[in-house]
Parts: structure tokens; sequence; C-alpha cells
């Protein structure tokens, strides 16, 4: 989804935009979008979705293995028909093992200007990925320690996991009333992930391994940069990307669109699915070693 904005005449068209765009892969329209809203937030997120196929090749090439370092666990809340999904928000949950959890929800696309009102007190940042590019609002609040774990195991109220003012902006976006504690959950997911700063990249890559309980998986990277420097961090990650083998014009697709998809068709398959307000949900499925 793209956020219209006025285009840009100036585009600083050159060496280090046409290989920005070996990563971007967006018809000149877009990418005028994509450059006046970098210059409208403070950071962009760079993502890739490596083919499946390709993950094992992918995690050797960088020297990951992502079966060292301990998963986190994700959940998603929505109603059952994705109300939530189609209105353009997202609440996410996540359980650690070794720090405290949060819980986030945010608004995508969103105008930076209306964010720049302090109104809403989101944090806004660009989502670029190849072919598309969505800037997004979130508001996030810190839990302690295994407070996710006892809410999904102890059936505990999942309104607890969120502030008020999260659950303002919940209510005043959603187009039809709903509770918290009414929200379907779509999850576990386990995730791994590690962070790595490899040769090409003057900055910190981030590997995520996502694993759903039928042993599928997604396996994204991403880096981080300030807004204002996009456009040469991009052309760098493209180049990085090409230097370490990892193809970049396969399918593309975001965690959140992929996670509620795949438990909505969970639920087709095991019939009606559970009741709106049900909690109890499966433990985190175990992770199958990444064979090489």
């Amino acid at each position: 989804m793209y956020l219209m904005t006025d285009a840009v005449t100036d585009t600083g068209a050159g060496p280090i935009l046409k290989d920005a765009q070996r990563f971007w892969r967006l018809p000149p329209q877009q990418l005028y979008r994509l450059l006046a809203l970098t210059r409208q937030v403070d950071c962009v997120e760079l993502k890739l979705v490596v083919p499946e196929a390709a993950h094992e090749s992918a995690c050797s090439s960088l020297g990951v293995d992502l079966c060292s370092v301990p998963a986190r666990t994700v959940y998603f809340l929505d109603t059952p028909d994705l109300t939530l999904e189609r209105a353009g928000i997202v609440v996410r949950i996540r359980s650690f093992r070794n720090k405290p959890d949060d819980s986030v929800i945010k608004l995508r696309p969103v105008s930076p200007v209306d964010l720049r009102s302090g109104r809403k007190r989101l944090v806004a940042e660009i989502d670029a990925m190849p072919g598309g590019f969505v800037c997004s609002g979130a508001m996030k609040r810190h839990l302690g320690k295994r407070d996710v774990e006892r809410v999904m195991t102890k059936g505990r109220s999942l309104r607890k996991l969120f502030t008020n003012r999260q659950v303002k902006l919940l209510t005043d976006h959603v187009p039809v009333p709903v509770r918290v504690d009414h929200l379907e959950i779509f999850g576990p997911v386990d995730v791994h992930r590690v962070k790595i700063r490899p040769d090409g990249l003057g900055r910190t890559l981030s590997v995520e391994r996502w694993t759903y309980p039928d042993g599928s998986r997604i396996l994204e990277l991403s880096t981080r940069c300030r807004a204002k420097v996009a456009v040469p961090v991009a052309a760098e990650f493209a180049a990085m990307l090409q230097a370490y083998d990892i193809d970049i014009s396969g399918y593309q697709q975001t965690k959140t669109r992929a996670t509620l998809a795949y438990f909505g068709r969970v639920r087709e398959g095991c019939g009606a699915g559970r009741p709106a307000g049900h909690r109890r949900t499966r433990p985190p499925a175990r992770i199958r070693p990444l064979h090489r």
C-alpha cells in the first residue's frame, strides 16, 4: 500500500539513486512518493524477504546460525474476519525469554504531517521492500518479563497488555466497536533473530526467521537508517545482497499479513475455529533445526 504524496521534481537522479533502485524496484511515480516521504519522517527500515528455497544458502553465506539464539514468540490480534487488518491496524504482542515483553499498535498507512501534530504520539517510519513501501505509526508499551506468557497460559485478560492510550488509538480507528478481550489470537509464531555487520554494509543487518506451527518459514533481512540517507543506504544494501549472492527479485510479503493468512487457513481447515473472545492458544511450536 502506498501513501499518496506530492511528486518530487528533483529526485537527485544519478548513479546512487539508480543503485538504490536495484533494491527498491519502484515505478517512477512511486519512487517520487517514497523520496517525498523520506523528507517527512526520521527513520526508514529496508526489508527483504528471502525465497524459502534460498533460506539455508542465505544464512550460510552470511555466516548465521539462527538455531543458536533464543526464540521469541509473536502473536497478532484481530477479529475473525480481519476487520483490523482491512482498516490498516496492526495489534501485536511479543514474548521474550531474557528481556521484558512488549505490545504495539500500528496504523498504516499514515500521514507524517498528521503525526507531527503530536495528538497521537506515534513513532513514524517507512517500511520499504522491493516493489513497495508504507509509512506506519506505532505506539508501543514495554511490559514485564513473562507478562505475555501468563496471559496466554492462564487465560488472563488481553486488555492488561495494553495502555489506555493504546486502546483509545485502536478504538478511534477501527470502523466497528471492538474490545481487546474479544479479539482472536493469531499465533504463536516462533522468531529467531540475530544482528550482524556484514562486509559491504556500514551498519547492522537483522536476520530474522519466523517459524509457523507446520514448520513453514519466512526469512527476512532488514536494516534501519535515518531517512535522509535512505538512498545511499539502499544502494549499499543492494550491493551487499549481490555480493552475498542473495536474490532480490523474489516475492515480497509483510510478516503481519502472512501470519494472519496462515492462521486464517488453519482455522478454516479445522472447521469453525475459536469463538471471539477465546484467549487460550497452543504452546509455542518447537523449532526445527536448520539443516545445512
